[in-house]
Formats: structure tokens, C-alpha cells, sequence
């Protein structure tokens, strides 16, 4: 019954039935990957959202990842939903509040322990490429050399990132809009074409659908606007 209820929590997540999804989990009782798909369902309603995500839904996703750890501490799904939702939360903070808070350090820490063990997982790997360019737009050269974080090493990330999930329309959008809030006169060509490699797959669920239209908004603007503007549009994107 527990397996019917999951593949039933997953098949309602993929379709962007978020409310569903939470629901048929729940009813899948208590263990480490039910718990983890209600992080991913909650983090996934509230970064579908047209508004900045919630902090409550952020929290209450939070709530769920540290659920799944406390039944299984090395959960891959649970560490890495547990890293998004920290990673949300700093969005309105500066990188040193980011960092006195401990949610930065802590989700890339996290993103780095899934890596280490599964190196082909490229959610892991995607967020940390972002993880490195963000930290460089709001630290700048010194705030990235304090944290470690390196442009060189985001590139390499997202390559890999890519080989691995070529067809993954979420992944592409999340780096491009990094790079565009960045810089997108400087990287304006290679935001450029993964937006319209984006655009060109085919989704697979509707959060990637969300994505997608993000992406063709961007692609938009990044050929109307100047590179200042796009670069404020493209930060207040999710």
C-alpha cells in the first residue's frame, strides 16, 4: 500500500499537483523518501509561485527534509531538498548574513556530501555550479575568495551537470538566470543558448513546464533590454 501511495505522490508532483503530491505521501506513512518528496512538493508550490517564494512554505519544507535525515542521516533526496530550502532562505539576506546565519555554509556543505556519494547526481551538481556563481555576484572577488567559491570551478559543475542530464530544461534555466543576474553582458552568449536549449526540450513534468515559460520571459528580455536591467529582472527571478 505504502509503494501505491508513492508512486501515486510522484506521479501527482510530476503532473503540478502539489497538494496531492503532499497528501499521497503523508498517506505513504512515515519514512525517509516520503518525507522528502513533501520537502521537494513543498519547495516546488511555493518556486512555481508568480510571488517570492514564501518563508513559511520554505520552512515548512525545511521541516520535512530534517524529518527524512532524522530517519535516514545520509538520504540523498532529503539532504539535497534540505539545501534548497537553506539556500531560499537566504535570498533576502547579504552574503554575510548568509554566512553568519550558517544556511550557506550548511547547504553547500549538504549538496557537497550528496556528491561525494553519488557523483552523477546533477541536481547536486547544478546547484552547486549556481552555488559558486552566486556567492561571486553577491560577494564580488574578495566575498567569493573568503567562501571559497570559484567561477573556473561552476563551469566545470554545470558541464558535467549537463553531460549527465542533458535534457533537464530546469537545470538549464537555473544556470542561465545565475549568469544573467551575474552578468549578462559578459556571458550573454552562453545565457543565450541555454535559454533556447531550455525552450527546445521536452518537458516531463510541469515544474519543468514553469521553467520553461521563465526561460522564454528571460530570452525575451535578454534581447530587448539592456544588460543592467536584465541583470535586476533575472535576480528577482526563482
Amino acid at each position: 500500500m505504502a509503494s501505491a501511495d508513492m508512486a501515486s505522490a510522484n506521479d501527482a508532483f510530476r503532473a503540478g499537483r502539489y497538494d496531492a503530491a503532499l497528501v499521497e505521501a503523508s498517506a505513504a506513512g512515515p519514512s525517509a523518501d516520503a518525507y522528502a518528496l513533501k520537502a521537494r512538493a513543498t519547495l516546488a508550490k511555493t518556486m512555481c509561485s508568480s510571488l517570492e517564494p514564501d518563508p513559511a512554505l520554505i520552512r515548512e519544507a525545511l521541516a520535512s527534509a530534517d524529518a527524512a535525515l532524522a530517519l535516514d542521516p545520509r538520504h540523498g533526496e532529503g539532504r539535497l531538498q534540505k539545501a534548497i530550502a537553506l539556500s531560499l532562505l537566504t535570498r533576502p539576506m547579504s552574503l554575510g548574513e548568509a554566512n553568519r546565519s550558517g544556511y550557506g555554509p550548511e547547504a553547500k556543505a549538504l549538496a557537497e556530501a550528496v556528491l561525494s556519494d553519488d557523483p552523477a547526481n546533477h541536481y547536486a551538481l547544478g546547484f552547486l555550479a549556481v552555488w559558486h556563481v552566486e556567492v561571486h555576484r553577491r560577494g564580488g572577488t574578495l566575498g567569493a575568495a573568503m567562501l571559497g567559491a570559484s567561477l573556473k570551478t561552476a563551469g566545470a559543475d554545470y558541464a558535467e551537470a549537463i553531460r549527465l542530464a542533458p535534457d533537464d530544461a530546469g537545470l538549464r534555466w537555473q544556470w542561465a538566470r545565475a549568469l544573467a543576474a551575474f552578468d549578462a553582458k559578459k556571458y550573454r552568449s552562453q545565457i543565450e543558448s541555454e535559454l533556447e536549449a531550455a525552450l527546445a526540450i521536452d518537458p516531463q513534468t510541469d515544474l519543468e513546464r514553469v521553467m520553461q515559460k521563465r526561460a522564454e520571459t528571460l530570452l525575451n528580455e535578454l534581447t530587448s533590454k539592456r544588460a543592467r536591467d536584465v541583470e535586476d529582472i533575472a535576480n528577482r527571478m526563482h
